[in-house]
């Protein structure tokens, strides 16, 4: 694997859905979705989720609740998804909700953003085309960033 910039703040700071965004937008092709924090990809031709905010079940008998210091992400099958839970519990964690499911939830407060870029870039990777437009060719004009959906 290729190493990735450091960048100073990142190093120390600890993550936050400030990062998550920073991060996942800046990654080609990512989206936004209008009504909740989640970050999609055009995937076979549908817009689907590598990142997310967890919805916690808090009472089984009311809606599921954001909670904004978790997020959940994609991984590449279940074996890695073991391999993260197994690695560090105290970051990496799971629910009933995504048994069999190919993702993990996130602990925000136990990684630093500099830890979070790796595990955004891989979730994107599980979703994004093979061969991605270069950063700022987008097809979107000159320069084109990210876009984010408008919220409306």
């Amino acid at each position: 694997m290729a190493s990735l910039p450091i960048y100073p703040a990142e190093a120390i700071s600890m993550a936050s859905q400030a990062d998550v965004r920073r991060i996942a937008l800046s990654l080609p092709g990512t989206e936004e979705a209008p009504n909740h924090f989640a970050f999609e990809v055009l995937h076979k031709g549908k817009l689907k989720g590598y990142a997310w905010v967890w919805m916690e079940r808090v009472n089984p008998r009311k809606a599921r609740v954001p909670q904004p210091n978790v997020i959940a992400v994609r991984v590449a099958n279940l074996y890695d998804k073991d391999f993260l839970l197994a690695l560090d519990p105290a970051k990496f964690f799971t629910e009933p909700h995504y048994d069999g499911f190919p993702a993990v939830l996130v602990r925000l407060p136990a990684v630093t953003a500099r830890e979070l870029r790796p595990i955004l870039t891989e979730a994107w990777r599980c979703l994004a085309p093979k061969d991605p437009a270069p950063k700022g060719k987008t097809g979107r004009g000159r320069g084109a960033g990210p876009r984010r959906r408008s919220r409306g």
